[in-house]
């Protein structure tokens, strides 16, 4: 899946660069054999800030990273050297860099489930609170729903990382198939039920053509869901997807994939140009761009629930952490201020990024660099706010990946499982996995 969704994102990427990153000291077969030598790391320089980016996947290509980051951090910060390394496989994963004795000053990764598989299964998360307080970090001005994602991993509202990318998803609609059936184009600010009647109007077999209404990735859906649901219980060690909401949230999608021909196939297949709306990340508007230069397409703000108007979804995010055993702590703080200043963030918005700061100058900014998206309608990705991440779970309870994703695919894509019961059979999955979990601890 990583390296899938890594060409993916390499894809979407304005700059079409060749090059690799830079080598990692690994430790060697025979090192990670005999399990009796330790590797010793050379003591890094002073003013030497190590940062591992795992997410976002194109900052593999060291040219990306320097122009994004490196560059503007040597011009900020003309007397530090920055050393950069990302994830790779083999070699470069964190238990790598870990074996190596080399830890990095700062990590960027997903935030949503590496900081506990990876970050805090491995001992490397640091509460960034004092540092936020001694710099005079002001949160207010970050989007409060990723901020909120940081804040709800523990219970105190310990910071281990400040949000900086998020890839938020928009609704793409191909102007030929709402021309061609005469269908008003969509706007900003619908909702799923008014985007289900357009989807049935626009689901048509004519001859050998199928066109396909509306396809919204099940997975995606369920994981970053609007309705602000958590898989697990927040008081025990438990799923908890057998619920009324979790049951709304699926019916809700269901709906769609039960119109006659509108049946799920990929949401990538919407540059072939038989689909009239699809659901996905920003990142899409090059990639399908290039995929299919002759596409008559545009973009406006997801769908969202009635009783939650202009709601798009949680954050898919990437996040800043600094790591506790960073020496170079005030350094690597001030690298992530300005990384998060607005002259910084108007300047990746330009690149296509979305970065979490709530300022107006650097949303009118986005994508401005990008011939790909001259003359689209990038402002609906701002027309919505991020749904609320759930509340955080009591201390010591067991995380797992919860496979939601399963709910419909095969369960009722392939089984024609009715919701509740496709939930049910996730939620005792997912419980039988965390008192394995437990069991093995």
């Amino acid at each position: 899946m990583k390296k899938l969704l890594k060409t993916c994102l390499l894809m979407t990427s304005a700059i079409a660069m060749t090059a690799g990153c830079t080598a990692l000291p690994a430790s060697t077969d025979k090192a990670q054999e005999t399990k009796t030598e330790k590797p010793q790391a050379t003591k890094a320089p002073d003013n030497e800030l190590f940062i591992y980016t795992v997410w976002p996947a194109f900052y593999v290509k060291e040219e990306i990273f320097q122009k994004q980051i490196g560059e503007p951090l040597k011009k900020k910060f003309p007397n530090i050297t920055i050393k950069h390394v990302h994830w790779d496989n083999p070699g470069r994963q964190y238990k790598d860099l870990i074996a190596a004795g080399t830890i990095p000053d700062i990590i960027i990764d997903n935030a949503r489930g590496n900081l506990q598989k990876e970050i805090m299964k491995n001992d490397l998360q640091y509460d960034m609170t004092e540092l936020i307080k001694k710099f005079n970090f002001d949160t207010s001005k970050l989007n409060q729903a990723a901020f909120a994602q940081m804040k709800n991993v523990t219970p105190e509202g310990k910071i281990y990382g400040l949000p900086f990318q998020l890839s938020d998803f928009v609704l793409f609609y191909n102007k030929d198939i709402f021309d061609k059936f005469g269908v008003d184009y969509p706007k900003d600010g619908m909702t799923y039920d008014e985007v289900y009647e357009l989807a049935k109007k626009l689901t048509r077999v004519e001859g050998e053509n199928t066109y396909k209404g509306y396809q919204q990735h099940p997975g995606l859906y369920m994981n970053y869901n609007q309705l602000s649901l958590s898989p697990l219980s927040l008081t025990e060690d438990k799923a908890e997807l057998n619920t009324e909401g979790w049951k709304r949230l699926v019916d809700n999608l269901r709906r769609f994939y039960e119109i006659p021909a509108n049946q799920f196939t990929t949401v990538d297949d919407f540059p072939k140009g038989k689909m009239a709306m699809s659901v996905h990340v920003s990142e899409k508007i090059i990639q399908w761009y290039e995929q299919n230069k002759n596409l008559n397409f545009d973009i406006v703000s997801m769908p969202s629930f009635p009783d939650l108007p202009n709601t798009k979804a949680q954050p898919n995010m990437y996040a800043a952490y600094i790591t506790k055993q960073s020496t170079k702590k005030d350094l690597a703080f001030q690298v992530i201020d300005y990384l998060l200043s607005e002259e910084m963030q108007v300047e990746l918005s330009k690149e296509g990024i979305i970065g979490p700061l709530e300022s107006k100058k650097v949303q009118e900014a986005f994508g401005k660099n990008l011939p790909q998206m001259q003359g689209k309608h990038t402002q609906g990705i701002f027309a919505s706010k991020n749904a609320m991440p759930p509340a955080a779970r009591a201390n010591g309870l067991t995380y797992v990946d919860v496979p939601v994703h399963n709910v419909f695919a095969p369960l009722i894509f392939g089984e024609s499982k009715d919701s509740a019961t496709a939930l049910r059979m996730i939620e005792e999955q997912t419980t039988k996995g965390i008192q394995t979990a437990k069991a093995a601890k």
